[in-house]
């Protein structure tokens, strides 16, 4: 249950009278900080509860967080960082500039020594924040970078990669690189239909193709964190995985394009399209998300 829910709950209950085994619910849940901690391998784990997945890298002598999610999100995660080190952060990366990534780097402001993302991440995320009148409560990287960037800090390597346009114009690939874990950021929605964000410059082709590449860079015993991953479908996918999310962009421009040419519109395509033929094992709301971006792309 995560920290909004518990407070509705408790809102709600608050008028009754609570049974005995109510209150002890309650109680336990007040003392436990949201969210789900996960170690993985060599000091690094996962941290879920509301919005992209975190990484995070933890020892004595280090700290190191990829993506924020959300201010209540973000100061959870700190809390239970604690238990772990009360080292500074030395870096905050992002693996692009979405709220659900982002959001929660004003957390961070004043703990971290760095702040880091592609030179588009920052870009993007300024837009967006102007055009939301909230760059007050944003944190944006201090250190940006156009394809490579890499830091050494106690024990292990991060670095960050971008490979092209892809979910948007500024995505990396974030790697630790002694535990051979990389974070996808959104590359990858694991059995989930996607969002393409054509209005930061994603684009479909360039995305398939981002794929190939990752999958020929890193080795196949890296395990790859994605953002966000379908009902029953892990957030820690491996190299056939990614190649099942680039057969989804593929057979959706299969789909759109065969759709386009025989003269249907895009309304038309939403309306008659449940799952994407030859991948249909992404499923829950949002296909026309993925059918409008293809619009734009191929539809001219």
């Amino acid at each position: 249950m995560d920290r909004r829910n518990f407070l509705q709950r408790s809102a709600l209950l608050a008028g009754a009278s609570l049974l005995p085994w109510q209150k002890s619910l309650l109680a336990a849940i007040a003392a436990n900080p949201a969210g789900e901690m996960k170690l993985l391998r060599g000091n690094v784990g996962i941290y879920t509860e509301r919005g992209g997945t975190i990484a995070w890298y933890a020892t004595p002598d280090a700290l190191v967080v990829v993506d924020t999610q959300f201010p209540e999100q973000a100061n959870n995660l700190l809390t239970q960082l604690r238990e772990k080190t009360s080292h500074r952060v030395d870096l905050l990366i992002n693996t692009h500039h979405h709220g659900d990534h982002t959001a929660g780097n004003i957390a961070f402001k004043g703990l971290v020594d760095k702040v880091v993302g592609h030179v588009n991440c920052r870009a993007n995320q300024e837009r967006a924040a102007k055009a939301a009148n909230s760059e007050a409560n944003q944190l944006f990287a201090d250190t940006t970078f156009q394809t490579d960037w890499s830091q050494a800090v106690a024990g292990e390597v991060l670095s960050a990669r971008y490979f092209g346009r892809a979910h948007t114009d500024g995505d990396a690939v974030i790697h630790f690189e002694n535990a051979n874990i990389a974070h996808l950021g959104d590359l990858v929605f694991n059995r989930r239909f996607p969002y393409i964000d054509t209005s930061a410059g994603a684009s479909i082709d360039s995305w398939i193709e981002v794929l190939s590449q990752i999958r020929k860079h890193y080795d196949k015993d890296t395990a790859f964190v994605c953002g966000h991953s379908g009902d029953n479908y892990p957030i820690i996918i491996n190299h056939d995985d990614l190649l099942a999310m680039r057969n989804y962009l593929n057979r959706l421009r299969q789909h759109v394009k065969k759709q386009i040419k025989k003269g249907l519109t895009e309304e038309q395509v939403i309306e008659q399209t449940k799952v994407i033929p030859k991948a249909e094992e992404w499923t829950g709301g949002g296909i026309e998300r993925s059918i409008k971006a293809a619009f734009v792309e191929y539809g001219k």
